[in-house]
């Protein structure tokens, strides 16, 4: 039988699993994966981590991870970017990061940024932008807009002249709806990986 303490590794090792293949695997390839010999310890891991809410199974009777699946543990300490704290390994609570960013996936979308024109709002070439469509938006908000027929990320401000979409680099100017400024989204996070 499989060992219940070592839950949280053999979990860890489907995490991983399926980031590679978008698919949880059959009960003998489970089995290969974790080094188990018989079904039945494969079977009771399964039953396992069914019930604390990590696997479901399908109405074709296959196994597919449920939201806690994409769970990532929280650190229980906040990282300063001044000065050193005390260091542990404190973990206190778990994160589905599709939840911390998406608030509302039906209006939700990811928009690659191009361009550096965002890069003193902390905005560079190549992060995600999530963006919750909605045509509505407040001065100071992050906003994709359609301005004279073309898509582009800035800050939406108003002047004496009307609103305007201020980019974050002096090195561009304001911009000024000549034809039309409609508002497609809203940014409510960004995603950058790192290499």
């Amino acid at each position: 039988m499989g060992n219940p303490n070592r839950d949280p590794e053999y979990l860890a090792k489907l995490q991983d699993y399926y980031a590679d293949y978008r698919s949880l695997p059959s009960y003998a390839v489970i089995g290969e994966l974790l080094g188990m010999a018989s079904k039945s310890a494969v079977s009771a891991l399964v039953k396992r981590l069914t019930l604390a809410g990590f696997l479901e199974t399908t109405p074709d009777r296959r196994l597919a991870p449920t939201k806690r699946f994409f769970e990532r543990e929280l650190a229980d300490f906040n990282v300063p970017a001044g000065l050193p704290a005390a260091a542990n390994d404190a973990m206190s609570e778990a994160v589905s990061i599709d939840e911390y960013l998406i608030p509302r996936p039906s209006s939700t979308l990811l928009v690659k940024v191009r361009g550096d024109s965002m890069m003193e709002a902390g905005i560079y070439d190549g992060d995600i932008a999530v963006v919750e469509k909605r045509h509505g938006a407040q001065v100071g908000d992050v906003v994709v807009a359609i301005v004279d027929g073309e898509y582009t990320l800035k800050e939406l401000a108003r002047d004496k002249q009307g609103y305007l979409l201020l980019p974050r680099n002096p090195a561009y100017d304001p911009i000024r709806p000549r034809e039309g400024l409609e508002i497609f989204g809203i940014m409510v996070g960004l995603i950058r990986k790192y290499r």
